[in-house]
């Protein structure tokens, strides 16, 4: 039986690329107009708990810790790309991060645990530009530069989820995927950002096409999706697996063949991933190798709870619970 998606009555016009399913009762949205949504009744009801005075400003990534705890990211050029954190819940927000570098564009960001994470600059001066914080999202630094990935021309991340950069449970590894370039590549770091290796992939790539998503279920099995922004109905080879940590992809038996923006591992599901997108949303049963399409609503994001609850976010404030799995 093919799973479904439940609509959930989000009271949100917004665009929500950022996802974060903490658990059955509790989860995070965010996105276009400073929105960041929370419900904490299993999407019975969703509150709108943004930081004040962000209208401007689009929230593509959330990474919450609880229905208390939450670390927001705001992208674009410049300062507008910003680090918002909450400890109570969205009723107050503190600024920990605003980015000083003109040229730097951050797209997304990944927690090792509570307190280590890496958010995810698109290239300045040829290298891939990294803050790291060691305290939960409250400080941040930036990576030396001369430690950081070289680009190829042309390459950047896409800000369309918030899982270009990725983690795998609480240890050191994590991993970012591009496009753009000549080719679309995967980023691995096993030392929490200080050093990175990179792998080419199958996956095509051009001016807006490449990997949009990756998402790992431990240190070695991961799936990669994406395709073309500007050209969402035709994405032939845009899903890929690894089966050893990043270092080499091959290409998805059966694709989606559509463009997909988000990729989540379903838990307790052995092998279970999903895949979203403008055009609809694909189901694997076997670790990414096949997908079988099971909806043609249109969302972003999907994320999946340590217990298995399974949410997908998009235009026009779309929030979905997936049943009967």
């Amino acid at each position: 039986m093919l799973p479904s998606w439940r609509l959930a009555d989000s009271g949100s016009t917004a665009r929500l690329r950022g996802l974060d399913v903490v658990s059955a009762k509790v989860a995070w949205a965010s996105g276009s107009g400073g929105t960041v949504l929370r419900t904490v009744d299993g999407g019975r009801t969703w509150r709108q708990v943004g930081p004040p005075d962000t209208a401007d400003l689009q929230f593509r990534d959330i990474e919450a810790f609880g229905a208390d705890r939450a670390v927001a990211l705001s992208i674009g050029e410049g300062e507008a790309s910003r680090v918002y954190a909450t400890s109570d819940g969205g009723r107050t927000w503190t600024e920990t991060f605003r980015n000083d570098e003109p040229r730097a564009f951050y797209d997304c960001m990944a927690f090792f645990d509570h307190r280590r994470g890496l958010a995810l600059s698109d290239p300045v001066d040829g290298r891939y530009r990294i803050a790291s914080t060691v305290d939960g999202g409250r400080t941040w630094k930036v990576l030396p530069p001369d430690r950081m990935p070289d680009a190829l021309a042309g390459e950047f991340a896409f800000a369309a989820s918030g899982t270009c950069l990725v983690t795998a449970g609480a240890g050191p590894w994590a991993w970012f995927a591009t496009g753009g370039g000549a080719t679309a590549r995967v980023f691995a770091t096993s030392d929490y950002g200080r050093s990175w290796k990179v792998t080419d992939t199958p996956v095509p790539s051009g001016a807006s096409a490449g990997i949009y998503s990756l998402a790992f279920r431990d240190p070695w099995h991961g799936i990669a999706v994406g395709g073309d922004f500007a050209a969402p109905t035709a994405a032939p080879d845009a899903a890929a697996t690894s089966r050893d940590g990043g270092r080499t992809w091959r290409v998805a038996r059966t694709v989606p063949g559509e463009y997909r923006s988000g990729a989540a591992w379903v838990p307790w599901r052995w092998n279970t991933a999903l895949a979203v997108g403008p055009t609809g949303s694909d189901l694997s049963r076997d670790g990414g190798r096949t997908w079988t399409r099971f909806d043609t609503g249109s969302f972003d994001a999907v994320d999946c709870a340590p217990d298995g609850t399974c949410w997908a976010s998009g235009e026009q404030g779309r929030l979905a619970r997936l049943t009967r799995m």
